[in-house]
């Protein structure tokens, strides 16, 4: 590696990205020792995290959607400056892995009047990646999934066919405003196969 690395794994509840984002990071590890930062989002320790995994885990029922956007900004606004900003600015050449991003907020925070355009501005502080990685893998494999993680479902886990189309909606507002490199990947089969192709991008890039 000669240059720091910002990279992001997103995809539809139960597909599996954070097994994927957890054994990616395992295998970078192994190739770039010292250099590998697995994080995810939100982010529990930066500013707001509680709140939002309070709100999603209905804990908290009685909010603004507006609200739950600023939220999700400052926790990325700080997760970033505190996080991953110094991991990819110390001199490791190193490699950061965010178990979702500022797409996740594009797809569930593109609500109540809230377009677009409006979430990246409350975003336009944070770092871009280098490249996104979008796991697409099929409603019957991510409800399987999900039953078998055998945890409470989460407020933006309903409507998975519209929650998929917002997905590419908002990938393609990505590629065309902020010319994003989004790769996708099929996440149907198993996790080695998954970070298989991952690592495939991930080493011609370097």
């Amino acid at each position: 590696m000669n240059k720091p690395l910002f990279i992001v794994i997103e995809g539809l509840d139960g597909s599996g990205k954070s097994t994927a984002a957890k054994q990616l990071s395992e295998q970078l590890e192994s190739l770039f020792p010292n250099k590998i930062k697995h994080t995810y989002e939100p982010h529990n320790p930066s500013c707001g995290g509680e709140y939002i995994r309070a709100v999603l885990e209905k804990r908290i029922t009685e909010f603004h959607h507006r609200t739950l956007a600023l939220a999700y900004a400052a926790n990325r606004l700080d997760h970033c400056d505190r996080i991953i900003q110094p991991w990819l600015s110390n001199g490791k050449d190193g490699i950061v892995i965010s178990d979702r991003y500022y797409l996740s907020s594009l797809v569930y925070q593109s609500r109540d009047g809230l377009s677009f355009e409006s979430v990246m501005q409350l975003n336009e502080l944070a770092i871009q990646p280098d490249l996104i990685f979008f796991m697409n893998v099929s409603n019957e494999t991510c409800f399987n999934r999900l039953e078998n993680r055998n945890q409470p479902q989460e407020i933006f886990d309903e409507n998975m066919e519209e929650t998929r189309r917002k997905y590419f909606a908002a990938i393609d507002f990505l590629r065309k405003t902020k010319n994003e490199k989004v790769i996708e990947i099929d996440g149907n089969g198993t996790v080695e196969e998954t970070v298989e192709q991952m690592l495939d991008k991930i080493i011609g890039k370097h």
